[in-house]
């Protein structure tokens, strides 16, 4: 039986990414259907801009571009090309460690097979209402004192339920990934499960993604 998972990721965030190039691993071992849905850093921590440091509130309004090109491609091209796009634009902004939206952007486009003029929906307001919408659908399974990536699947009972993470230092492969997804959904789709966690003691190796 194929397991579904939604997986809400802004593109900016390093852990969102090892935790979704985990999940393409997972899906090599075990039958995994994956969708690609939206969630944005900005649009989670804009009311609290006093509240966190100043560096990353100055970040924030730098991750816009990226995550509102993901949705417009949701929109338009659909889930496999979300997976292309998002695949292309980590590629950059993680193993390469661009910056620049103007210089990434049109590149990820391209290696991700979508129309170059998609890149001008990336700094508009067009998809906002969607992206917002999307956001809000991950915000409404786990709460508001999360962060990115969110995983959602259905649990025993087919109800859609979701929870924060799992959050990894680096990808993990093979076998291995697909034992890791088996722990997750053992006890992402219990009602008794709350949290497990450790002090975080290393940076996401993104560069080895």
């Amino acid at each position: 039986m194929t397991d579904k998972v939604s997986i809400y990721f802004d593109p900016a965030c390093p852990f969102a990414w090892l935790t979704s190039r985990w999940l393409i691993e997972a899906a090599e071992v075990r039958d995994l259907e994956i969708e690609w849905r939206v969630m944005s850093l900005y649009l989670l921590n804009k009311d609290k801009l006093d509240e966190i440091p100043e560096f990353y509130a100055d970040l924030l309004p730098r991750t816009r571009p990226a995550v509102r090109l993901a949705q417009a491609a949701a929109e338009r091209h659909g889930n496999e090309a979300v997976g292309r796009l998002y695949s292309a634009l980590g590629e950059y902004i993680h193993r390469q460690g661009m910056e620049d939206a103007g210089e990434y952007i049109p590149r990820a486009l391209a290696d991700a097979g979508l129309p170059e003029e998609l890149k001008d929906l990336a700094y508009g307001e067009e998809h906002d209402e969607a992206l917002q919408k999307s956001h809000d659908s991950a915000m409404g399974l786990v709460g508001q004192d999360v962060g990115t990536p969110v995983i959602a699947v259905e649990d025993e009972e087919g109800k859609e339920v979701g929870f924060f993470g799992p959050v990894i230092s680096d990808v993990v492969r093979g076998e291995r990934a697909g034992r890791m997804w088996d722990g997750v959904l053992a006890l992402g789709t219990m009602p008794e499960f709350y949290e497990l966690k450790r002090t975080r003691d290393r940076e996401p190796n993104v560069a080895a993604s």
